[in-house]
Parts: C-alpha cells; structure tokens; sequence
C-alpha cells in the first residue's frame, strides 16, 4: 500500500537522524543550543506527523485489507463462473456447493436446484457409486483422481470427471474441484449461451429429450387441472386427485401422507396384485424416507434404494420395498411455502424394467408438489 510505504520511510528517516542527535553529545558546549533545537524539531516531527500517520494505518489498515480481499474474492467467483470448462465445487460427500455457467449447461440442472445435493445422485447408479468411492480418496489427501461417468438424462454421453482436493483459508476441510469433459471432444469451447461445446450448440435437437419434456408439459397440465377442480376444504381428495394423475404413466406406486402432529396415510395407488392393502395399513411413522422428507423438507430421489427397509416394513416383517419390487423412488415434501412445515408427503414407487426416475423428472415432481400443498391450504 503506497501509504504505508510512505509512512515507512519517514520513520526510517527520523530514526536515523535520532541516532545522530545521540552521536552530537560529544560536541563543544558552545553548540549544544544547536543540537537542543534539532532535537525539538524532530519531537515536533514525531507529534505532528508520524503519531497521526501511524494511528491512520491502525484505523485503516484492517479495512484496507479486508476491502481488498472482497475485491479478490468477487474476482475469483466471476472467474469460476465465467470459466469456459464446466466445473463443479464439491465437498467430501459430492454435495455440490457451487457450479458454474458451463456446467449447468453441461448436466442441464440449474446451479441453484443443485447446490446442496449430491452430485452423484445426477449420474447412473453404477457411476454415482465409484465417483463417491472416488470423491472419498481425493478428500483423505489420496491424490487427485480421473474417471469416466455418464448422467442419468443421457446415459448415452460419457463424460470424464477429474477431481482435485482444494484447501481454501476459510474452509475447515478439503473441497473439490471436478472438472467434467465430454470423453473425445477435442475443442471444448462454450457457446454464448453457456452451452458446453460449440459442436453442440450447434446440433439437431434431441427428438427423446423433447418428448420427455413434452411429457412432462402434458402431465403438469393433467395436475393442474386436477388441482383447480378439486373441491376447497378436503385436503385428502385433493391428495386423492393428485395420484390418480401421477398413478400409472407416471410412476407405478402412488402413496400420500398427510402431515401433522403424527403423519396420516390416506392414498395408496399401486399395480394390480400389488399389496396395496399393507401398504395402506402401514403407520407412516414407521417409513424412515418419510419422516426424513417431513423433517428435512428436502425431495429423496433414489436409484435400487439401499437399505431395503427406508420405506419401513409391512405387518409380516417383509421391507415394503423388496415386497413391491422398487427400482426407483421419488419422496417430494408437500411445502406450500419455502422453508414452512409440510402438508404432507408424496412417495412414487417404479418398478421392474421401467426406467428410474431422472433428475428433470424429480424437478418436475418438485414444481407440483408446492401446487398440491397450495390446493390442500384452501379453505372450504
């Protein structure tokens, strides 16, 4: 700072001629008034000027400092989200902390819905298991780490993953820093629009992606419609309604659960032959992914769910998952307001062959669960 520079040579000046006043003791006597005059002017010196500068650097100094470090932090963060590579700050468990522009161009998960969940979970089973295994070695301080992964939209895409330990000042344990790369793009340059790749930006729409989300338009427009009819004041028919929509194309299982001082099963859509009637007859207080939902507030999405008993067990002791044959699972909290206590609990069940629930789809579900709490809040 050219301030404390400054004031660092005017000290260093007056000590040096401190020291010279001492070395003039041993002058005639007729010249000491000379030297006493000296000797006041550099006190005055002292009084004047230094004292006032050095109480200036103590007052500003801390504030300087701090501004600056704003200033670098701000930097850092525009670099990071501006970074033509899709990069992904994560902690030990993969939970995203931070992602920047090209990487949510890259997974097509918005930085905001996937900050606070586990990045694993937006990739294939098979691959979320080692990329944990993985994540897990680089936080021990085991070295930095590259392997090949595919997201759950697009399984057909591999992406390398290299993830490296960070140790930031303010952090109390090591982050990481994946970086993710379509395996053989060979020019990886981002598009205006935040797009990975320009070869990309450029190419034919995907005809299964736009079915997909044309899907999901038609079933969100099933669901409002279902909501807006509903009759005011029956928070139950309103649940009622909601899984008649869901049951079937959407999901196979279909279960709802009123919240309140001790949580209500009051829909149960599942396949024919399915035990549907112990499923109803099971206490939602005894299913651990339900008073999980109700207490964190947070949806549950989960791919050959592990342990076998999350959804509880039926009267014969049997896990309800093994029982209906659970690949897939989707527990959305019924929130009408961010933050606010639950109306209840939406779980959805796939099974067999049928593909698991993706990511878009449980963002989907996400949308309407807040609608379905709004349409249960009205009064009759």
């Amino acid at each position: 700072m050219p301030q404390t520079e400054e004031f660092g040579e005017e000290l260093a000046d007056f000590v040096r001629r401190v020291a010279e006043l001492k070395a003039s003791r041993a002058v005639p006597s007729g010249d000491l008034r000379t030297m006493l005059d000296a000797a006041l002017f550099e006190l005055d010196h002292a009084a004047e000027r230094l004292w006032p500068g050095l109480e200036r650097i103590s007052v500003d100094g801390p504030t300087a400092a701090a501004a600056s470090d704003r200033d670098e932090q701000r930097l850092l963060r525009a670099v990071f989200q501006r970074f033509p590579l899709p990069v992904v700050l994560v902690d030990g468990e993969t939970v995203v902390r931070r992602m920047n522009v090209a990487a949510t161009g890259l997974t097509g998960v918005r930085g905001g819905y996937a900050t606070g969940r586990p990045l694993s979970g937006f990739l294939t089973s098979s691959d979320g298991i080692a990329f944990r295994s993985q994540a897990a070695a680089v936080a021990r301080g085991e070295g930095d780490r590259s392997l090949t992964v595919r997201l759950q939209p697009r399984p057909e895409q591999p992406l390398r993953a290299t993830l490296t330990g960070l140790r930031p000042g303010t952090e109390p344990r090591t982050v990481l820093l994946v970086v993710l790369q379509p395996v053989g793009a060979d020019d990886p340059r981002p598009c205006d629009h935040g797009t990975f790749g320009s070869r990309r930006a450029r190419a034919a729409p995907d005809l299964a992606e736009t079915t997909r989300h044309a899907e999901l338009l038609e079933l969100s427009d099933m669901m409002t419609a279902a909501l807006l009819t509903a009759p005011p004041g029956e928070p139950a028919e309103v649940l009622r309604r909601a899984a008649d929509v869901l049951h079937g194309t959407f999901a196979d299982w279909v279960i709802t659960d009123e919240a309140g001082a001790r949580p209500r099963r009051t829909t149960v859509l599942g396949p024919r032959g399915g035990p549907v009637a112990d499923v109803l007859a099971q206490d939602p207080a005894d299913c651990p992914l339900v008073m999980e939902t109700v207490r964190c507030g947070a949806p549950v999405l989960q791919v050959r769910p592990h342990p076998e008993d999350g959804f509880g067990r039926d009267a014969s002791g049997a896990p309800v998952l093994v029982r209906a044959q659970v690949t897939s699972l989707l527990c959305v909290a019924l929130t009408a307001d961010p933050g606010g206590p639950p109306e209840g609990v939406l779980s959805l069940f796939r099974t067999g062959a049928r593909l698991a629930f993706s990511m878009a789809e449980a963002r989907a579900v996400d949308v309407m669960s807040r609608h379905i709490a709004l349409a249960m809040r009205r009064p009759g």
